[in-house]
C-alpha cells in the first residue's frame, strides 16, 4: 500500500473511532432553549430506535433545526479541509506533480484495495446520513447528502493522485467509492435501514521468517501500521440480517450472516516479484496468491436492546467492524477449511 493510502485510511479510522465524540461534543456545544409557555422543550421527545441512535439522543435536547444544520455543514467542511490539507503536507510535496492523468490499479492486492474502498465510502455515507438526518433534514435529504458527502471526502485523495506523478486518477477507485455510496442510498431509500451492511475485519498474518523482511518494508513494523496498509490480514464482508428478511423465522433481531472475502501471500501489488534494497530482483512467484471466501455469523450491534443512547451510539461507531465467528473458507487453491474462529 502506498503511503498517502495510509494516511488516508489513518484519517478514516480517526474519525469513524472519534463518531461517538462527534456526536456527543455536538449535542453539549449546542445550548437547550426553553419553551416560553412551561420551560419544556421546543422540541418533542422522539421514541429511541436501536438502528437510529442519533434519533434518540436528539430528544433529549432542545435545538433549532438550523442552527443543527450548520453545525453538521462546518464539521464537513473542516473535515474535508483538514484531510486535504493534512495529506497534501504529510506526502504529496514530496513528490513530482503534473497534469491530470489516468492510472489503471484494478489489478493491484487481488482488488483487496478497491473492497477497502468500498467499505471506507459506505461507512462514511451511514455516519454523514445519520448526522444529517440529525440537523433535522428530511430522510431521502439526509440520505443523499450522506451518500454525496462521502463521495466528496474519498475525492480527495482522488484529486491529488491525479496530478501526482507517481500515481494518477482511477477509475476504479471511483467505481468502488460508488458501490459503497450506492449501497448506503439505495437501502435507506428503498428500505429506511440497512438490512445489508459491509463490514471489516482484520486477523494478523502469520508471514514465514524468510518473508519478514518484505511484510516490514510493505506494511510497516507495528501493529497499527499493519492493520491499516497490510491486505493480507484483511477481510471485507457482506453482513444481512436474517430478522429483516425472514421476520417470521424466528431468529434473534440481532443475527446476521455474512460472506467474507480476502486474500493473502500477495508480496506486492501486482506480483510477487519486486527489487530489494540492494537493487536485486527477488522473484517469488513460487508462492501463489490465495483468494478466498467465507461464510459466517455476524451480529447487528445496533439491533441489540438498550436503554442507554450512548452506548447506541457506540454501538453504531463498532458495527462497521465484523464480530469474530465459526467461519467456513473456500479457497481459490481447491481448499475448504473451518475456522473456529474469524474476523
Amino acid at each position: 500500500m502506498d503511503k498517502p493510502v495510509f494516511y488516508y485510511r489513518l484519517l478514516n479510522c480517526i474519525l469513524w473511532l472519534l463518531y461517538p465524540l462527534q456526536v456527543l461534543f455536538a449535542q453539549a456545544a449546542i445550548p437547550t432553549r426553553p419553551d416560553s409557555l412551561g420551560g419544556n422543550s421546543l422540541q418533542p421527545s422522539i421514541d429511541s430506535n436501536a438502528s437510529r441512535p442519533l434519533q434518540g439522543i436528539a430528544g433529549r435536547y432542545a435545538v433549532a433545526p438550523a442552527s443543527r444544520k450548520w453545525w453538521v455543514a462546518g464539521g464537513h467542511a473542516a473535515v474535508w479541509t483538514g484531510t486535504y490539507i493534512a495529506l497534501n503536507k504529510a506526502w504529496y510535496d514530496g513528490y513530482e506533480r503534473q497534469g491530470f492523468h489516468l492510472f489503471d490499479d484494478s489489478k493491484e492486492w487481488n482488488q483487496l484495495d478497491k473492497a477497502g474502498h468500498t467499505w471506507t465510502t459506505y461507512q462514511l455515507g451511514r455516519i454523514s446520513g445519520e448526522l444529517w438526518k440529525w440537523s433535522g433534514l428530511r430522510h431521502s435529504t439526509a440520505v443523499w447528502l450522506g451518500g454525496a458527502s462521502a463521495m466528496a471526502y474519498q475525492g480527495i485523495i482522488e484529486l491529488q493522485d491525479a496530478y501526482s506523478a507517481k500515481w494518477g486518477f482511477s477509475w476504479w477507485d471511483i467505481a468502488a467509492n460508488t458501490i459503497g455510496a450506492a449501497a448506503y442510498v439505495s437501502q435507506e431509500l428503498g428500505w429506511k435501514e440497512q438490512r445489508i451492511q459491509i463490514k471489516m475485519g482484520y486477523f494478523p498474518y502469520s508471514y514465514p521468517s524468510d518473508l519478514k523482511a518484505r511484510q516490514q518494508e510493505l506494511f510497516g513494523k507495528s501493529w497499527s501500521e499493519q492493520i491499516l496498509k497490510d491486505y493480507n490480514g484483511q477481510t471485507y464482508w457482506l453482513s444481512a440480517n436474517i430478522d429483516r428478511f425472514f421476520p417470521k423465522a424466528g431468529f434473534p433481531k440481532w443475527l446476521n450472516i455474512s460472506l467474507g472475502y480476502s486474500s493473502d501471500l500477495m508480496l506486492g501489488g501486482m506480483e510477487n516479484r519486486w527489487i530489494s534494497e540492494d537493487g536485486t530482483e527477488v522473484n517469488r512467484k513460487d508462492i501463489q496468491r490465495i483468494r478466498r471466501y467465507y461464510l459466517s455469523a455476524d451480529l447487528d450491534l445496533t439491533r441489540i436492546p438498550t436503554r442507554k443512547k450512548w452506548v447506541k451510539t457506540v454501538f453504531t461507531a463498532l458495527n462497521a467492524i465484523k464480530i469474530p465467528a465459526p467461519a467456513l473458507e473456500l479457497n481459490n487453491a481447491g481448499g475448504v477449511r473451518w475456522h473456529w474462529i474469524h474476523q
